[in-house]
Formats: structure tokens, sequence, C-alpha cells
């Protein structure tokens, strides 16, 4: 019988965070999105302060310094590298491990043998000896199952974070009280369309005509009813579908007047896109540009335009896509209005082999795969724009508003905790 475990960091961005701040341990800490807009993270006591998740920051504020609330802005470097710590982590202990996201990994529990509950404890353990970062498992037959045991896990503190659900006795139990809002998969949107079907838990979910799923809704519905029942058909390491279309944008940390400092965005976008591209090993032959101002501007105040550019055939060379965007920049730039937000977005994706090159059209640099592969070999071990376009500066003035950053730690040398 195939087992396989969901292993989730317990409010990862926070205990990142608390972990070198061991003076805030049972206070209430959260964590802000970008330009500290709201609530991204919260940790069990902020949460009990009746703080929800995407409440605006500025609502909130006076409250929080009442409470002593605990206020960070996102640090994504460090929370990477404490993600990449918890994965080689739990990688040594187990056969297989595909990370789902930056605080979540599915395990293959093939050739793990005695009770799973003491096996998760002790991995339970070992990642937080290790680490320093707590962690919840939900073992079971299916990615949807042990994804629903890992949800039970964090629900009922008699777990104690660890839950075995490769029983089918268990797994009724478990679906029978589980709010079918709660699968994987399918969330309260969907959840409120099967409840007017009388679908309200996970358990009348696996019962329901599949094939009737599919056709009302679609066939990862119908998959996620299946696993529920217990036969697994999301597999590890299943290829995701790849992206039609590739978007990088932000608010800016505060308004841009200038051309330059647009420039210095629609570049740094574009090089982000660029990255994500060539990561799917995806070609563009169209890239689009917009920029805007705050939408609470005064009506006189308020613009937003977009432009299109096409390239002769399709390239994933970081200078082709800068090249372009700064072009479609040019067209759209009125001087005179405080500029809140640009968006580079990559359109009409190609797989190599699978497009016509335009004859009168000259192709892409054979070198600029080359380029591209040792750009990014280089950002990925010594940090993004460690080697970057000479249009990039290191320090923006437009970059996103983070007041509250806290130091690097593990990824900064002149931010190493001191020792005491």
């Amino acid at each position: 019988m195939k087992r396989v475990a969901l292993i989730d960091a317990n409010s990862f961005y926070v205990s990142c965070e608390t972990l070198f701040r061991p003076e805030l341990k049972g206070k209430p800490a959260i964590t802000l999105s970008n330009n500290d807009g709201c609530v991204i993270a919260r940790n069990h006591e902020a949460k009990a302060l009746g703080i929800k998740m995407g409440a605006p920051y500025f609502q909130l504020r006076e409250f929080m310094q009442q409470e002593g609330v605990q206020v960070f802005s996102s640090n994504y470097g460090l929370y990477a590298d404490i993600s990449n710590r918890i994965m080689q982590t739990i990688q040594s202990q187990v056969s297989d491990i595909e990370v789902y996201s930056i605080d979540e990994c599915w395990a293959d529990l093939d050739g793990i043998s005695g009770s799973l509950v003491e096996f998760g404890t002790a991995l339970k353990a070992k990642v937080y000896r290790d680490v320093g970062i707590p962690v919840g498992m939900g073992m079971s037959t299916t990615k949807t199952l042990a994804k629903l045991a890992q949800w039970a896990s964090k629900t009922w503190k008699g777990t104690r974070g660890v839950v075995d659900l490769t029983d089918p006795a268990r797994q009724e139990k478990l679906l029978r009280i589980a709010p079918v809002g709660e699968v994987w998969g399918i969330g309260r949107k969907l959840g409120a369309h099967l409840a007017l079907m009388n679908i309200e838990t996970a358990w009348d979910l696996a019962r329901y005509d599949h094939k009737s799923l599919r056709k009302l809704f679609s066939v990862n519905v119908e998959r996620t009813a299946r696993e529920l029942a217990g036969e697994a058909c999301f597999k590890l390491h299943e290829a995701p579908d790849l992206k039609q279309e590739i978007m990088k944008s932000c608010m800016f940390g505060h308004r841009v007047y200038s051309l330059d400092e647009l420039r210095q965005a629609t570049a740094s976008y574009a090089t982000v896109a660029g990255e994500k591209l060539r990561a799917q090993q995806s070609l563009c032959q169209q890239i689009s540009v917009s920029v805007q101002t705050g939408q609470h501007e005064e009506p006189a105040r308020r613009y937003y335009n977009a432009i299109d550019m096409k390239l002769s055939n399709p390239s994933d060379d970081t200078r082709l896509l800068i090249k372009a965007a700064l072009a479609g920049l040019e067209h759209i730039f009125r001087p005179g209005y405080a500029y809140s937000k640009c968006a580079v977005r990559l359109t009409r994706l190609h797989q190599r082999g699978e497009f016509t090159l335009d004859l009168f059209a000259a192709p892409q640099d054979k070198g600029a795969d080359k380029l591209g592969s040792v750009m990014d070999t280089i950002n990925l071990r010594y940090g993004r724009q460690a080697i970057r376009s000479a249009r990039l500066k290191p320090d923006p003035g437009w970059a996103m508003r983070r007041d509250m950053l806290s130091p690097g730690y593990t990824t900064r040398w002149d931010q190493l905790p001191g020792c005491r």
C-alpha cells in the first residue's frame, strides 16, 4: 500500500522571524505583505486577538500597538533559506519529497516500518531540533487524504501535530466531520456550490457519483473525490501544466514620477519574468507593459495604459525582453503623473520546436541559451541580482516599502546573529 505524507510548517513566516527573537515566545506576532499592506501570517497568539488574514495593516496599527503585537515586513530571502533547510532535513529521512510550496512538501513513506505516528513525531522533533521551526504532519494513502490529515493535525491539539490516516475506519470518521471546503483543491467558494447539491462534508464528496462531478465541475474535482475514496490519482512529482503567461508586477514603495525610475522597475520585472520563463523552458513571442497611477487619485490625476510588443521570433533572452519592454514603456509613459505600479507580462509562450521561425527575422543568438543558464545558476547560488543587467541598480528607490524588515540572519554575512 502506497503511503504519502504532507508536512507543513506552522505559521511559517512568523516562525522564521521569531526563530531569532526568542524573547517573543508566547507573544503575538504577524508578518505583512508587500509594501506592508496587509496581514499574511499570524502566530497562535495573534489569532487569539482576532487578527484576520488579509486585514489591512493601516486599519489595525493602533490596535496592534496597544496589544503589543510584533510586526514584521516580509523577508523573502530569509524565508527561502529556512525553507531549504527544512526540506533538506526532511529529505534526509525519507526516500523522496516533492516541494509543494515554501512551507509544505509531500514525502514518500516507502520503506518506513513500524508506527507512522512514532515516525512522524520523531521527524517533527528532528526538524525543530535542526532548524528550529515547528511543523505538522498528515499521512495517508493519497495526497488529498494526507492533506486532510494534516488539516486535522492543526485542528485538534490532542494529535500533537501528527495524524496517521491510513486506516479506512479512521478515514471515514474524519471524512464525515470535515467540511467540504477544507478539502485540498476545493476551497470555500467551490464548497458553497457543492453545498447547494447537499455535498457538505468530505464524505459526501467522496460518495458522490464521480462521473457526474466531472460533467458538472471539472476533471480535478472528480479526481479529488476519487482520492478521498482511497484511489490515488495525484502522483508525486506529477508535472504541473506549464503557465500560458508569466507576469511580474508590484506596487512601488512610493509614487514614481520619473521615466528613469520606471525604466529601472520595468527592466527589473522583465528580468524576473525571464527567469521564470527559462525555468519552465518556454520561449516568449510577446511582452506587454503597463503603468498606472493610484486608484484613489482625483479623476484628472488618474492614468493607465498598456502596450503589447511582439518579438520577431520567440525568445527567452533577458536582453531582448528588457529591450522590448523599455521600448513599450517609451510609448505609454506620460510625464506629470504619480505612478504607483507597473507590470510586465509575457504571453504567446511556446515550447522549443513547437513554432515556425520567421525566415526574414534574425534568430535568437546561439549564445543566449548559455548566457541565461549561467546567470540563473549564479543567482540561484549567490542570491538574486548577484549578476544582473547593467541597467539595474542594486538598491532602487522605487522598491517596495518594508519599514519593519528584520535582518537577513542566515542570508547576509553582515547580518549574522551575534554570539552572546
